[in-house]
């Protein structure tokens, strides 16, 4: 006789780094609809915060904006790296900015997405780069 025994996989956990409360509800209604664990921030500075709070449970991908208030993008990703308990958490960029890939090169991010969002884009991105 054959048993077949379905294990629960765990949900991958995505942290959204952004200022807008707007973009920042529609990105986690989409992630969490989806079937993805979200954790947010307003801000680079709560950002870094949250991942040394659960670095023994580190979100799987962070979908980053790059201008906030507090600590920008910029600042948090240097941050990051700075941390090896949490520099290889992958980053995907999240802008409005038209001159947006030599900003992912410059902080190293996996991939970005320009605001007005794309839902389509955005999840294959998420889906692609949440390791």
């Amino acid at each position: 006789m054959l048993v077949v025994v379905k294990t629960k996989m765990a949900k991958k956990k995505i942290l959204v780094v952004e200022d807008d409360k707007d973009i920042q509800d529609s990105v986690v209604e989409l992630l969490e609809s989806e079937g993805f664990e979200t954790i947010c921030a307003n801000n680079g500075r709560e950002a870094l915060q949250i991942l040394k709070d659960t670095a023994q449970n580190l979100p799987d991908l962070i979908i980053l904006d790059l201008m906030m208030p507090v600590m920008d993008g910029f600042e948090f990703r240097e941050e990051q790296k700075r941390d090896p308990r949490i520099a290889n958490v992958p980053i995907v960029i999240m802008s409005a900015d038209g001159n947006i890939e030599p900003k992912k090169h410059k902080i190293d991010a996996k991939a970005y997405i320009k605001k007005p969002l794309d839902v389509d884009d955005l999840m294959e991105l998420v889906k692609q780069h949440a390791v």
